[in-house]
């Protein structure tokens, strides 16, 4: 019983209930509009099907000796190497064998092919600066026609636009991703369908950033440079 009552008692349920309350006293549509987009972006079990949907962007693979993996960067600098990049070289390291060659695209080379060294694995490793985003990244990977990714990795978030961006350059590579505690299923219990979850907030914040983002990319592609790679290329 506790597990049941006790999430209708948090504050951002409570929000929903009293907008609830609203709508059935005034009965004006832009409470019921409110109200619709706070439950449906805020309901766990609504969530857990987007997350699934996006998940469906990226898959783990059995990686071959022969495989080409391209890393793509996420941020450091020449002394520090943020989680994120550890996460894809972490998850690197335990799906390709012995063998298989590396092609990391970031500005600080170092930390990065230093904390791959570091762990095992017989790589060959090639890092260039591709360019300070994504889509840079990947024009300067499109101007490397000998380079060929059998494999994109990147974090879970960004696992559709990458999936967007590889097919638009014509790549036949397939995307890994590593996961994030942002992409997790919330538990949804029996009061799932009657409550909200902040983190759910959180979840499409991020989603909608990255659609923002390609949308940008589609819409100024053709008319502006600011997505081509640097002139050191």
């Amino acid at each position: 019983m506790k597990d049941i009552l006790e999430p209708m008692m948090f504050p951002h349920n409570l929000v929903l209930y009293a907008l609830l309350l609203a709508c059935i006293c005034y009965r004006k549509k832009g409470l019921w509009l409110l109200l619709a987009f706070y439950y449906l972006a805020g309901n766990s079990f609504v969530a857990n099907q987007v997350r699934a949907w996006y998940g469906s962007y990226s898959a783990v693979y059995t990686l071959s000796a022969a495989s080409n993996v391209v890393v793509l960067g996420c941020g450091g600098s020449q002394q520090t190497l943020p989680a994120c990049a550890k996460a894809r070289l972490q998850q690197l390291s335990a799906l390709m064998p012995q063998g298989g060659s590396v092609i990391i695209t970031t500005r600080y080379c170092r930390p990065y092919v230093d904390y791959l060294l570091s762990m095992p694995g017989n790589f060959a490793i090639d890092c260039f600066f591709g360019g300070d985003n994504t889509y840079k990244e990947f024009n300067s990977l499109a101007a490397k026609p000998e380079l060929k990714p059998d494999y994109i990795l990147t974090s879970d978030f960004h696992a559709w636009r990458v999936t967007q961006l590889t097919a638009h350059h014509g790549f036949s590579a397939k995307v890994v991703a590593t996961s994030s505690q942002t992409f997790r299923r919330v538990n949804c219990g029996i009061n799932c369908p009657v409550t909200v979850n902040l983190t759910n907030f959180d979840f499409y914040s991020k989603l909608m950033a990255e659609f923002a983002s390609y949308s940008v990319f589609v819409l100024t592609r053709s008319w502006t440079d600011w997505y081509q790679p640097g002139s050191d290329l």
